[in-house]
């Protein structure tokens, strides 16, 4: 950190404001596009099979490309990537939201996800070197976490306002606002920081983990056409088998891509599968609140999003308390406790019926979802980076972020395949309301069960005393207190 931010300490709280408007930014657009995807597959004439892809490619480039995101932001300076990145968005939403045709949307939207897998680690990695320890740093992560939390949920809102009272169009170009402010405010508050001594690229790494991801993020996207489908199989099979090599020159190259003492790290581990989790529901389960909402409630782009408020609103109101438990009580037991309310809150809306009341069977539901995503994603980042060294602050930023949206892919893809078998088995034709929402049902009781499994996992995996789960300075120095090697 230069000195000149160390002698204004409320440069560090504008910084904290231009990483979390950056966090805020490449999470809602991973939803902000699904409320006018009925409108822009009528302006460019896309067939279903092609419409799925303008929600595919953001995902799959920025899955994918996300640890090398974080190198490149830990070897190439973070602010300087931060800014490139953030430029790029900006061009690549301006492209994306003047597009012509289906096939200019698809490569708009997938290269938001490239120059998005740079902003996300280094915005991250900013922040970790920025606050190193203490309560300051309990302060920023409650708000970068809040933000995170409540991305997906903001994006669904705006993108019912903006395709209603606008344009679908502006759902994309909307980017060009957040990214000016970025621009702005990074040139002013962020200062440059990378990792000290080698810095030499792990080509072969980056490339076996690009496509294993790439695989594995694809071939869950198009398992809604059947898991048993040759294809599926193929593309999994390949992901696993790709990762598996990339595990194994990790072990075996000087300067690895992903320095696995990042990710074998028990309590990080956890952290890292909550994420996974967590993602499932922010990213899949409100998929098909969506479709409850528009299609058996019939509410319109700009209600349908209104209605999804109590979730972030709920993560909101807590987020001040949560952010006072965190230190006092530490985070292994908001972690065990936060999915359970979550998975309590997706329970209730699994009983929602075709001529059910909102204000009933849904709001309160969303509200209790809300409550315990305060408890999970405040201290999750926290946990998710504590003991990491300032050499590794990018790859294991990176980590966290392809975690969220790898599950969510995951997770969108489970949800898929349990709504069609509750729905006759196919989710196509004509479908009754009644059908309709058992079917919904039964995707947020798959959510609730994965909520379930992340307490399980905070149980056993994230252990260890309050002072040595939250940093105390270690960051700074580089040690690894962590619990649990």
């Amino acid at each position: 950190m230069s000195s000149s931010l160390r002698a204004r300490p409320s440069a560090k709280w504008w910084a904290l404001f231009v990483i979390s408007l950056t966090q805020l930014v490449v999470v809602l657009d991973g939803t902000i596009v699904n409320i006018a995807l009925p409108q822009a597959q009528i302006a460019l004439n896309m067939d279903d099979h092609l419409r799925q892809w303008v929600v595919t490619a953001y995902a799959l480039a920025f899955g994918a490309l996300l640890l090398l995101g974080g190198r490149i932001a830990d070897y190439w300076g973070r602010k300087r990537t931060f800014m490139v990145g953030m430029i790029g968005f900006g061009l690549a939403s301006l492209y994306a939201g003047v597009a012509g045709t289906g096939g200019e949307l698809i490569l708009g939207r997938g290269l938001q996800g490239v120059f998005a897998a740079m902003l996300a680690p280094a915005a991250l990695a900013l922040l970790t070197t920025l606050f190193p320890s203490g309560t300051e740093r309990n302060t920023a992560f409650a708000v970068f976490g809040t933000v995170a939390g409540a991305g997906a949920a903001v994006g669904l809102v705006l993108g019912g306002f903006l395709t209603e009272f606008f344009d679908w169009r502006w759902c994309l170009l909307v980017n060009l606002f957040f990214v000016a402010i970025g621009l702005i405010g990074g040139a002013l508050f962020l200062a440059e920081s990378k990792a000290a001594g080698d810095n030499r690229y792990d080509i072969w790494g980056a490339l076996l983990v690009t496509a294993g991801l790439g695989a594995l993020v694809y071939g869950f996207s198009i398992a809604e056409s059947g898991w048993g489908d040759p294809l599926t199989i193929g593309f999994l099979a390949a992901g696993i088998l790709l990762l598996a090599l990339f595990v194994r020159v990790q072990t075996k190259v000087a300067n690895p891509l992903l320095p696995l003492r990042v990710v074998t790290n028990r309590v990080r581990g956890g952290a890292f599968l909550i994420q996974a989790v967590a993602g499932t529901v922010m990213i899949g389960a409100t998929v098909y609140l969506t479709f409850h909402l528009q299609i058996v409630l019939g509410q319109s782009a700009l209600q349908a999003g209104l209605a999804s408020l109590p979730l972030p609103l709920g993560t909101m109101v807590l987020a001040p308390l949560a952010t006072k438990m965190l230190g006092r009580i530490g985070p292994r037991p908001m972690l065990i406790t936060g999915p359970l309310v979550v998975a309590a809150g997706l329970f209730y809306l699994s009983f929602i019926t075709a001529d059910g009341e909102y204000f009933v069977q849904v709001a309160p539901a969303l509200l209790v979802m809300g409550l315990g995503m305060s408890f999970v994603f405040i201290p999750l980042q926290n946990v998710a980076l504590t003991g990491v060294a300032p050499h590794d602050a990018g790859v294991a930023s990176a980590v966290t972020n392809s975690a969220m949206q790898i599950g969510g892919s995951i997770g969108l893809s489970v949800f898929t395949a349990v709504y069609a078998v509750a729905v006759g088995g196919s989710a196509g034709g004509t479908v009754s309301p009644e059908t309709l929402a058992d079917g919904y049902g039964a995707t947020f009781v798959a959510a609730a069960i994965g909520m379930l499994i992340a307490s399980g996992i905070a149980i056993v995996m994230v252990r260890g005393r309050k002072e040595d789960l939250l940093p105390q300075g270690s960051v700074a120095s580089g040690a690894e207190p962590v619990a649990g090697h």
